[in-house]
């Protein structure tokens, strides 16, 4: 019984994503992997893209949140922020957003943590984020081909999918 409902369940965001026009995982990774191929370029990678991504989530979470929200870890920007990509990643199928979701919320606690400790999230994301930008168009300089997020902007969150997968396989 479970295997006809996750059966029908998969059948059902298939055909949403047709109707969307939607790409599925795999023609994403294929597409994001092509300028993804020297070595060097994806050693980089594998350091600065969780670099960029948790800095990003400190760069929302640094956004002033209304007082109502402000005694709640769970009611900020950066949460609401990665709400949105969940969607995005659970549309490209259970496992994908379960993927995403063990990394993300160590992210947003790790977050969390240096707001907790009355350190500077603002400015420790701003560094980060452009020490690892830096890092990611030097290994794109090696590959000599250009960011996928130039060709589609969606390959901004394509980037860390494609390397947390490598990471648990």
């Amino acid at each position: 019984m479970t295997g006809k409902f996750e059966g029908q369940k998969l059948n059902f965001i298939s055909r949403i994503n047709k109707r969307a026009n939607m790409k599925t995982l795999d023609q994403w990774l294929v597409e994001y992997s092509v300028s993804h191929q020297h070595p060097t370029n994806k050693q980089i990678h594998n350091i600065c893209v969780p670099l960029i991504m948790f800095s990003v989530l400190g760069l929302v979470w640094s956004i002033p949140t209304p007082e109502l929200f402000q005694n709640s870890m769970l009611l900020n920007w950066s949460v609401f922020f990665s709400t949105i990509c969940m969607i995005f990643y659970f549309s490209l199928g259970i496992s994908t957003g379960l993927l995403m979701l063990a990394f993300l919320v160590p992210m947003l606690v790790g977050v969390y943590a240096l707001d907790s400790f009355g350190l500077s999230v603002l400015w420790i994301s701003v560094v980060v984020f452009v020490v690892s930008w830096v890092g990611q168009f030097i290994g794109h300089k090696i590959e000599g081909k250009k960011p996928s997020f130039f060709q589609d902007i969606q390959f901004l969150l394509i980037g860390p999918l494609w390397v947390f997968r490598k990471v648990v396989s």
